[in-house]
């Protein structure tokens, strides 16, 4: 059974999507069965991998029932994927009744048994979608930049969290919260380190020990219509990332082991 990862974060602009993108190839060039979903109407996560958005089935076909969640993956680069597009802003019209905040999990639960990992790319803000995917995940994971602003998002972050696993999923895990844009000759990069170690106190978590370096290639790499594995595999950030996949796995293949996820 797949281990569910939703990456989220409600201040928009902090790698998001790059890590989403990283923790998708990362898993599958460590030869794991993984599907990526994009719950962001912006369509980036699939635009990151130079998939097309614009044409045949994504997301919002399969919420509103037009097609069946087989018939909305597609497979390249040894991972598959869920598309999204802006279309899917307008799932608030189709995602209705008493649990439509199970949409999701129940979309992709008959799929589950074909993946190791499903990892999820949200809003910056905290919606239906957002929602859903919380509702579906078995761990978060926070990218933040290394700036004050980034605080703030997680300080609500956290009160959407708490309520989340008070009223609809009480086994949701935040796993980490990992730095991005991180420059080590800088002392506030450290400082919001240090503070962001607060308040994964308070989250019952940790800080990842991998930072994400500042790198002009994260940039770059959607341009191009990749993610910065395949673009940059020698840059400072993919080899950051490639640290950030191995934390991970250590992660969750230790929670698989001690039986706090089911197989």
């Amino acid at each position: 059974m797949a281990q569910t990862i939703v990456l989220t974060n409600q201040k928009g602009g902090v790698g998001k999507t790059t890590t989403s993108a990283a923790l998708a190839a990362g898993l599958a060039k460590k030869e794991k069965r993984v599907l990526a979903i994009d719950l962001d109407p912006q369509g980036n996560l699939g635009f990151s991998f130079g998939l097309d958005i614009e044409n045949g089935n994504t997301l919002f076909e399969a919420f509103k029932g037009d097609v069946p969640i087989y018939d909305a993956i597609q497979r390249k680069n040894g991972i598959d994927f869920i598309r999204s597009n802006i279309l899917l802003s307008g799932a608030g019209q189709v995602m209705k009744g008493d649990r439509r905040e199970l949409m999701l999990k129940n979309l992709i639960a008959p799929v589950e048994k074909f993946y190791d990992y499903i990892v999820i790319d949200t809003p910056p803000a905290f919606n239906i979608l957002t929602l859903n995917g919380y509702s579906a995940a078995d761990y978060l994971i926070i990218p933040m930049s290394a700036e004050i602003l980034s605080l703030v998002g997680l300080t609500q972050l956290k009160e959407t969290y708490e309520t989340i696993r008070r009223t609809v999923n009480p086994n949701l895990k935040v796993m980490g919260i990992l730095m991005t844009r991180f420059d080590g000759r800088r002392g506030l990069s450290w400082e919001v380190k240090e503070m962001a170690d607060g308040v994964a106190a308070q989250l019952k978590t940790k800080v990842f020990q991998t930072v994400i370096r500042n790198s002009v290639t994260v940039a770059e790499a959607p341009a191009h219509g990749e993610n910065i594995m395949d673009y940059a595999p020698r840059s400072n950030a993919a080899k950051d990332y490639i640290d950030f996949v191995e934390e991970v796995l250590d992660i969750t293949e230790g929670d698989r082991h001690n039986g706090k996820k089911d197989q």
